[in-house]
């Protein structure tokens, strides 16, 4: 074998090695031409790196390496770049047409035509599992996503988690089958509630969501002394974002009614964020800002401290939640924002209310 064929070889071998089915791997190319170095005694000899050179010049024509051009090269003479991605290997059609017409009245099998890298054995496992349920689905009651998970692909999580099983996260989008078909749902998640004394299930009307625990317990006794604001039925403990997943659970445990939702929450980032997302999500409630309760806590200034490490402070929602207050309150919540501070909830207690009263 002449000598730009064993060296080419090699390489190519050890980009055969680092390439996956989906998706694109980095590399050093100083330290693959190390590890080519190290299996050839005479590499220097054979004037090896301008043979590497070529080699690796030739897989990125082919499209199997691509350089990452970030003015960081390897060195030597002639250069290559310092990093290259290694592109996803390419695969053969592994499954038989023949079978995948067969399945056709059930499944798009356009994306596996355009991803081969995707026909897998345990792929394929899955589709037939999904075809045999799909053919008596009729018969089949509605559960939980996490239910049927394990019932068709062996895990509850394979299609909720997506670090776990990421060959599940898309899955229904590739074969085009929707939960519905699959006859299962996301439930909402149960949340704490307080329905106020001697009220039932038909008399809620006005319901008042707070996002921490404290506040939730300081809210049941002022509702119960009959001093807490808007004089809510049923009083919900949101647990932070939690009640973004836990929202839904509402609609399944009381009666169909336009409801009045109140939302108090810290005045910082999350807090906006919580009560913007789930207006949008949920248009067709009413939902608005506990204000009288947001005014006492503006009062309370003096003990706001530093926003919470890692939040995510979005503008726009910023910009519509102060929209619901006067131009002094403003003022306020705009100091705040740009000291980068909050006021928690925990500054309402049984004690600081009293001076409202």
């Amino acid at each position: 074998m002449r000598t730009i064929d064993i060296i080419e070889t090699r390489v190519r071998g050890f980009i055969a090695d680092i390439q996956h089915p989906k998706q694109k791997k980095k590399i050093n190319i100083n330290d693959l031409e190390l590890q080519l170095r190290r299996l050839l005694n005479d590499y220097f000899e054979m004037d090896g790196y301008s043979l590497f050179y070529r080699a690796i010049e030739t897989l990125q024509e082919e499209g199997q390496l691509i350089p990452i051009l970030n003015k960081q090269f390897n060195g030597k003479t002639p250069a290559l770049s310092l990093y290259y991605w290694v592109n996803i290997k390419t695969q053969e059609t592994k499954w038989d047409r023949l079978e995948m017409m067969k399945l056709s009245d059930q499944f798009d099998f356009s994306y596996y035509e355009r991803h081969p890298e995707w026909q897998t054995k345990e792929e394929w496992n899955r589709i037939e599992n999904v075809y045999t349920f799909l053919k008596s689905s009729q018969e089949r009651e509605i559960v939980s996503v996490e239910e049927r998970s394990l019932e068709l692909f062996g895990h509850e999580k394979f299609l909720v988690d997506g670090d776990e099983f990421p060959d599940g996260k898309d899955f229904l989008t590739r074969i085009g089958i929707t939960e519905g078909q699959l006859k299962m749902m996301k439930y909402g998640e149960p949340f704490v509630f307080w329905l106020k004394q001697g009220k039932e299930i038909k008399d809620i009307q006005r319901v008042l969501i707070i996002e921490n625990l404290s506040f939730f317990y300081t809210a049941i006794k002022l509702l119960e002394a009959y001093q807490l604001d808007y004089e809510p039925e049923l009083i919900i403990y949101g647990e932070g974002t939690k009640i973004e997943r836990s929202f839904s659970f509402f609609f399944r445990m009381f009666p169909p009614k336009n409801y009045l939702f109140y939302y108090a929450g810290d005045l910082d980032a999350e807090g906006y964020g919580i009560l913007l997302r789930l207006i949008e999500k949920y248009p067709d409630c009413c939902i608005q800002p506990a204000l009288k309760i947001y005014r006492k806590m503006l009062e309370c200034l003096d003990q706001s401290n530093d926003q919470k490490i890692g939040q995510t402070q979005n503008p726009k929602y910023r910009d519509l939640f102060f929209q619901w207050f006067t131009e002094e309150e403003q003022a306020l919540l705009q100091r705040l924002w740009r000291e980068n501070k909050r006021i928690p909830q925990e500054v309402l207690t049984i004690e600081t209310w009293r001076k409202w009263m």
